[in-house]
């Protein structure tokens, strides 16, 4: 296997960190993590529950210490919430960590893919698409400065994105400042 780094997959919700993630993991042979998910499995509640309980500054305090946790692992993809670049801790760990793929979506994409979806606290409003607008306008330039690379992830299947990621990564291995550890099998 081709020696990898960490991954760490950065955007809104519903831009496709989970599905690429996984698929991306699989194709490198590195462990696939949700921080979302990881904080789920701790709790053992819900996000909406969290949010509800604590809010979301409590939720924002358990996912960076989540991500200085994950983020110092190795071999690792890891798919982050969609709030995770708000905090300039999470934006320091993932870009001093691994290399950070924005995956880049449109609102209206995004709402498309999230319409139904009940564990999106922060869509749980009158006008889901306007709050969807309203977090890419504030949280598109936090994106951008912590990512290596961008990644369209609209209308392509998620097979085609993958695809096109290997490329962008394998092209910046060429140049990359450090030799990558190679994940322990």
């Amino acid at each position: 296997m081709i020696p990898s780094c960490n991954i760490f997959l950065v955007g809104l919700m519903g831009a496709g960190k989970t599905t690429i993630g996984k698929l991306l993991a699989r194709q490198r042979g590195l462990e696939f993590i949700d921080s979302d998910q990881e904080i789920v499995a701790r709790c053992g509640v819900s996000i909406p529950t969290i949010f509800e309980i604590e809010g979301e500054a409590g939720f924002r305090k358990r996912e960076v210490a989540m991500i200085d946790e994950l983020s110092r692992r190795d071999g690792i993809v890891l798919a982050t919430g969609g709030g995770a670049v708000l905090l300039e801790e999470n934006r320091a760990a993932l870009k001093a960590r691994g290399t950070v793929v924005y995956l880049r979506c449109q609102p209206q994409e995004l709402y498309l893919r999230t319409r139904h979806d009940k564990n999106r606290p922060l869509l749980q409003t009158d006008d889901p698409l306007r709050k969807l607008k309203d977090l890419y306008a504030l949280r598109h330039p936090l994106y951008m400065q912590v990512a290596d690379m961008v990644l369209e992830s609209g209308r392509q299947s998620a097979a085609q994105l993958v695809k096109r990621l290997e490329n962008s990564l394998d092209l910046a291995a060429v140049g990359a400042r450090e030799p990558c550890a190679t994940p322990s099998a």
